[in-house]
């Protein structure tokens, strides 16, 4: 049980206070509502490298780090489609420092076109590492565009083309900053050794002045049913071909979601699992196999994942995986196989608990998605999942007719 307390400034800014006197530390987590999916079509990777330029430094504080670590503290940050995630722990001794070190660079982030630069070449740097230079990198700057039509998750956070990143104008930046980077479209979670009051004094003197600025409002297109299979071929330099097979899926708040991320722990948690069972112990079609969502707030994106064994045609591959698909819609799964998932899920979230970081992404997340207390709740959507469930879900998501595959082959 994660027990917290909440409290609104009257900027808008959302404040969450987690006490937990068992440790001497303190973490301090910031959730701005902004991802790839509020990029503008042609000007993608902008979340992404906002998360870069927020560590440049900001005008009252030219150096992020240094004092941080002079106050024995961490930081690191992420972005994905939905969400820009910012956080830092430190001894709580020197909580103040987080507060001032935040509420600078929330306020007035230091924009050159030398700071700019930089950020745009490591971000330019990375894009072409981790996506164009290394072995199936760019599957999804492919298999995105393939799977959504509309909705802007046609795009990876890292942008659709390095294009977009290479001519980011500095105005660009700072109207993106100024339009997402404000107390009302921000939560902030503060948790360890502190106390609401404590944690209530600092939030006022640091973020209290800060203008609210202008309410974002998300309108994004809708995603179309997918009523026709939808299949591409690549051919790279890669090892071994592999197989990538998408499903679009329900959001993360809508009926079924829980349903349909516990199919894919049945199809790929472990080695007991039956992808692994059936497709690379007992008869090694696949090399390596999984099935996974991405835990999207908007329509999601359930995929099935495999390399496949050298000798072994793709085509036969890609009927085998159909099979395993379509025996989690004819027959039920067997009650024990269900409980097996439900309970690694229940140790997982347990284990959750155990962070002070952990539990304070989750309270920024969970209040995302309308009600930090799903912390302590969502598990419940989980365990109530029936066999029924698993079968009616699985008939919902794997047709032929809703699907998307991209075959990427070995030259």
């Amino acid at each position: 049980m994660v027990k917290f307390e909440r409290f609104i400034l009257e900027n808008g800014l959302r404040v969450l206070v987690h006490e937990d006197d068992t440790t001497p530390m303190a973490v301090l987590n910031i959730l701005y509502d902004v991802g790839a999916r509020d990029e503008n079509p042609e000007q993608t990777g902008f979340a992404h490298l906002f998360e870069h330029l927020m560590f440049g430094g900001s005008i009252n504080i030219p150096s992020y780090d240094e004092p941080l670590q002079r106050v024995g503290g961490e930081n690191n940050a992420f972005t994905s489609n939905d969400m820009t995630n910012y956080y830092l722990t430190l001894p709580t001794s020197n909580l103040e420092t987080a507060f001032w070190l935040e509420s600078d660079r929330m306020l007035s982030l230091a924009f050159s076109e030398k700071s700019l630069e930089v950020q745009k070449n490591v971000v330019c740097e990375e894009f072409k590492q981790r996506y164009l230079n290394q072995p199936y990198g760019d599957v999804w700057l492919k298999l995105r565009p393939l799977v959504y039509q509309k909705h802007p998750y046609r795009w990876a956070t890292i942008g659709k083309e390095l294009s977009h990143i290479e001519n980011a104008k500095i105005e660009d930046v700072k109207a993106f900053f100024k339009k997402h980077y404000n107390p009302q479209n921000a939560i902030m979670v503060v948790g360890g050794a502190v106390k609401l009051d404590q944690v209530k004094a600092l939030a006022e003197k640091w973020f209290g002045p800060i203008p609210s600025g202008e309410k974002y409002v998300r309108n994004l297109p809708q995603e179309p049913v997918q009523n026709q299979e939808i299949t591409e071929i690549v051919k790279a330099d890669v090892p071994l071909n592999a197989i990538y097979k998408a499903f679009k899926m329900p959001g993360r708040m809508e009926a079924g979601y829980p349903a349909i991320d516990l199919i894919s722990d049945i199809l790929s948690q472990g080695k007991s699992s039956r992808l692994y069972q059936n497709l690379v112990q007992q008869n090694p079609v696949f090399s390596d196999i999984k099935a996974y969502n991405y835990g999207s707030l908007d329509t999601g994106m359930f995929v099935v994942e495999g390399r496949l064994s050298p000798e072994v045609k793709p085509e036969e591959a890609d009927e085998l995986i159909w099979k395993e698909l379509e025996s989690l819609k004819s027959e039920p799964v067997l009650p024990e196989e269900l409980i097996k998932v439900k309970n690694k899920y229940e140790s997982v979230k347990q284990f959750e608990e155990m962070s002070l970081l952990d539990k304070a992404m989750n309270l920024a997340y969970y209040e995302l998605l309308g009600e930090a207390n799903l912390v302590n709740t969502e598990i419940n959507n989980y365990l109530k999942v029936s066999v029924a469930d698993i079968q009616h879900y699985a008939n919902a998501l794997f047709s032929r007719e809703k699907s998307t595959t991209l075959f990427y082959l070995a030259n």
